[in-house]
């Protein structure tokens, strides 16, 4: 295996796996081992700018919980012991920096979503790792008793969610997300994730039709960063990005990134609001 990752390429297929794929990430910084639970393409949301080819609306289907275990641990041992990083990695970024339940939809609709973390869990251990398990997720499913419980055992071992939230008005998330959310559900779900993790607000940026988001939809996102502030809600911070791969849905045609200097003052608004933020472009 010649091909070397790059930041521009989440193939799923990168090590021919079913549920697990080594990628760039320039959130994560370097070499994130993703877990996909989701190898039917298929989510209960249909964002605009999703880079899932033939994403359908869905649910993970059950899981081969011996073939995902065994696929991890390959992968780890030729990461960790083998010749991974120097086949198939570029020199700057050839460090481990998490195991990231994530994939081709949304990773909590698994019905075995809390055994599939116990099993990733006692892989890491199993090697030593000391890097975080991340589970990056629109958080519609976290009311469930095994979403629960998965987040409270990702809790205890350096765990955390990146919760998806790109809009809080409800014109903005049926144009971006593709699904009827209110923004009163939204802070629940958000509510109900915080409450057992350390959460991070994860929002992708873009122009429409080539205008900027317009300052309604900005201002309303930052109240809303405002109101978890006020009520404390344990909130870590923002991850900012913008478009970084193009998009795979019919939408595509109306998307494009927004300069750097935009997604600057953006950042510098929501650090304003009291947030840290990590920008990505």
């Amino acid at each position: 295996m010649n091909n070397r990752l790059n930041s521009k390429n989440h193939d799923r297929d990168a090590v021919g796996m079913l549920y697990v794929y080594p990628v760039i990430s320039r959130r994560a910084g370097g070499v994130s081992v993703g877990i996909n639970l989701n190898p039917n393409n298929a989510c209960n949301w249909h964002c605009a700018y999703c880079q899932v080819p033939d994403l359908q609306r869905g649910v993970a289907p059950d899981i081969d919980l011996s073939l995902l275990r065994a696929e991890l641990k390959r992968l780890l041992s030729d990461i960790i012991l083998g010749d991974f990083m120097r086949d198939r990695v570029p020199e700057e970024c050839r460090t481990l920096c998490d195991v990231a339940i994530s994939g081709n939809g949304e990773p909590t609709s698994c019905k075995q979503f809390d055994v599939v973390v116990q099993i990733i869990v006692e892989v890491m251990n199993a090697f030593g790792l000391d890097v975080p398990l991340r589970l990056i997720t629109n958080a519609s499913y976290v009311h469930k008793a095994h979403v629960q419980g998965g987040l409270a055992l990702m809790a205890q071992h350096q765990g955390e969610a990146w919760v998806k939230v790109d809009s809080v008005t409800d014109a903005g998330i049926q144009r971006i997300n593709g699904i009827a959310l209110g923004v009163d559900r939204l802070r629940r779900q958000l509510d109900s994730v915080a409450a057992v993790c350390p959460v991070w607000i994860q929002t992708c940026m873009f122009n429409w039709q080539g205008e900027v988001p317009c300052e309604s939809e900005v201002v309303a996102y930052i109240d809303f960063l405002k109101t978890l502030l006020r009520d404390g809600v344990p909130i870590c911070g923002v991850l900012l990005y913008g478009l970084a791969r193009p998009s795979l849905q019919e939408e595509a045609m109306y998307l494009s990134t927004l300069d750097h200097e935009w997604m600057q003052a953006m950042a510098d608004r929501i650090r304003q609001a009291g947030l840290e933020v990590k920008l990505s472009v």
